[in-house]
């Protein structure tokens, strides 16, 4: 498979305007209401005479069995599967899509939205949906944890409890940028712990002591950082991990961040793999976070590109011009 080309939508395939819409939506997750989401949904679809179903999900166990349902409605009636969430529920509808030869379609309902952003499309329901509409299908990397799918990074350490802190902060003081670097500062003033790490890659070894391990599959969030990202056109990824450090200097590396400098602070190594695997000392279990979701894994931890692309489908040049980053 070729690399994945730069432009959201170069080497894109046409669709005939008429596949039905089989549209898995997350009632628990994105910015607002839930109920006006599937509204703005209903009247676009409507308006425009397109075939759809909406299968809303308010339970998250239910989520990867709504989207296995959804892929084969779409197979047998040559569809396209939608995931409307954030990007813990792309994540799981994309798993569920990858290597089955349907379209991907996604509306993003997160905080941030890495990976709709990197693609050029809308985080405004309905102009992404009127997109959708008028998109085509290109091929997206995808990356690999232990066999599971990340569309954004896969992490290990600090990161993953960053990711957990942020999330009990939006449950008591709702969904903002602004709250997710609140969150951040209070995760920080903890001391981290200091993971001992055995990585290989390229055929050699190397030990690394760090308070967190990330690996990259998003160009939009590495650069939005000052990380290089141009290995990912490459089928890489992009492994990212800081020195031991105390809290002042987390907090330095955490402004580098927000002014996409990470990348010039010399507490920070990062390099491109095609396939890493990581041993912990002293651990046969890790919580890790994929697309910000958190969850525990059995070591070694591998971390590679995925063999299928996930087909998605992105706006035409003429949406993908009007889509802020």
């Amino acid at each position: 498979m070729t690399p994945p080309p730069e432009s959201p939508t170069a080497g894109a395939q046409s669709l005939t305007g008429q596949e039905p819409l089989f549209i898995v939506l997350n009632t628990g997750s994105g910015r607002g209401d839930a109920q006006v989401l599937q509204e703005t949904i209903r009247r676009v679809l409507d308006e425009v005479g397109r075939r759809h179903e909406l299968m809303p999900v308010d339970d998250p166990s239910r989520l990867a069995d709504t989207a296995r349902v959804a892929v084969r409605r779409a197979r047998a009636e040559n569809g396209i599967v939608v995931g409307a969430g954030g990007d813990g529920t792309l994540n799981t509808v994309a798993a569920a899509v990858l290597g089955q030869g349907v379209p991907f379609g996604i509306l993003p309902q997160g905080t941030f939205n890495y990976f709709g952003r990197r693609y050029g499309i809308s985080q405004e329901t309905e102009v992404a949906l009127r997109g959708l509409l008028r998109g085509q299908v290109r091929p997206v990397q995808v990356g690999l944890l232990n066999g599971r799918p990340f569309l954004v990074n896969a992490s290990l350490g600090l990161y993953p409890q960053l990711l957990e802190d942020r999330e009990a902060f939006k449950q008591k003081f709702g969904r903002s940028r602004l709250v997710a670097l609140w969150s951040g500062l209070v995760t920080l003033m903890r001391a981290p712990r200091q993971l001992s790490l055995q990585l290989e890659h390229e055929g050699r070894a190397r030990d690394l002591r760090t308070p967190t391990l990330v690996v990259g599959n998003n160009k939009l969030q590495l650069e939005h950082v000052g990380i290089p990202a141009d290995e990912l056109d490459r089928r890489r990824l992009i492994a990212m991990a800081a020195h031991p450090v105390g809290t002042l200097a987390l907090y330095g590396l955490l402004l580098r961040g927000l002014f996409s400098r990470l990348g010039e602070a010399e507490q920070v190594v990062n390099f491109a793999v095609d396939r890493l695997v990581v041993r912990i000392r002293g651990r046969r279990r890790v919580k890790v976070a994929m697309d910000g979701e958190i969850s525990w894994m059995n070591t070694p931890l591998e971390f590679k590109v995925a063999e299928d692309a996930l087909p998605l489908v992105t706006p035409g040049e003429q949406d993908s011009d009007t889509v802020s980053t």
